[in-house]
């Protein structure tokens, strides 16, 4: 195995930061390498917004639902995706400042996974720095805010946002799905998934009880029924979205 796969295996998510500075030239190397990461059509539909004031950060951990690592974190990152920038040059070329550029459900996806490319790429490379991260989608629990907060312009909207720091913990990395579960040749294969399922309920359930001497028992179809009922599910996201002025045509 060489190194680059041993690090992307060996990835975990820290939640307990020392109070070191992440420097200039790190947080440089991070923002380059997350620029480095494949765009589709070159649009490089997505921002990323440093937060450095303590009143903000406090803001920000509790629309998370009190994440408290969002404030203590050495450096707090928050990914956006954006297509103000890509309307701003389409004006600029046509020489039309009223230009709307057209929207609908690709633009979104494109400018949502450009971000999600672009911040795995920096959490690759904050890792390879020795530093850690977590990423915080709790951020969408009040979208709206988080706009007014970070001052958001028509056709971007905050997807997460990202801790990132010295680790001061070292937790063993969770076990994902074995890998028939998620890998399929030619056709979606259907035959085998309550097999795999229950298989990962157990290592999860294994690996929950050992992290935590047996004060969590819970199995993932479980996590799964609990995240997924309607109500944990955001729906006011669909006019929020919109009114950033994004459309699903």
């Amino acid at each position: 195995m060489n190194d680059m796969i041993r690090h992307l295996q060996a990835h975990r998510s820290i939640r307990r930061f020392k109070q070191e500075e992440v420097t200039q030239e790190q947080l440089a190397q991070i923002i380059v390498s997350a620029q480095s990461a494949s765009t589709s059509s070159n649009m490089q539909a997505y921002s990323v917004i440093r937060i450095r004031r303590a009143d903000t950060r406090r803001q920000l951990a509790a629309l998370a639902g009190g994440q408290h690592y969002v404030e203590a974190c050495p450096l707090f990152l928050v990914w956006c995706a954006d297509l103000h920038r890509a309307q701003a040059a389409v004006r600029l070329h046509t020489g039309d400042a009223t230009l709307q550029v057209p929207q609908n459900v690709e633009t979104f996806l494109v400018a949502t996974v450009d971000a999600a490319l672009a911040a795995q790429n920096a959490a690759v490379a904050a890792e390879a720095l020795g530093l850690g991260t977590v990423f915080i989608g709790g951020l969408r629990n009040d979208m709206r805010r988080v706009i007014e907060l970070l001052e958001l312009p028509e056709l971007v909207y905050p997807i997460f946002g990202m801790c990132i720091g010295k680790p001061d913990q070292s937790p063993t990395p969770r076990p994902r799905l074995a890998m028939e579960a998620v890998y399929h040749e030619e056709r979606y294969n259907q035959a085998d998934l309550v097999k795999h399922i229950r298989a990962y309920d157990e290592t999860l359930a294994q690996y929950y009880a050992s992290r935590t001497g047996g004060s969590k028992q819970a199995a993932w179809s479980g996590e799964l029924a609990s995240r997924l009922r309607a109500e944990r599910l955001r729906p006011e996201l669909y006019d929020i979205i919109t009114s950033q002025g994004f459309q699903f045509k």
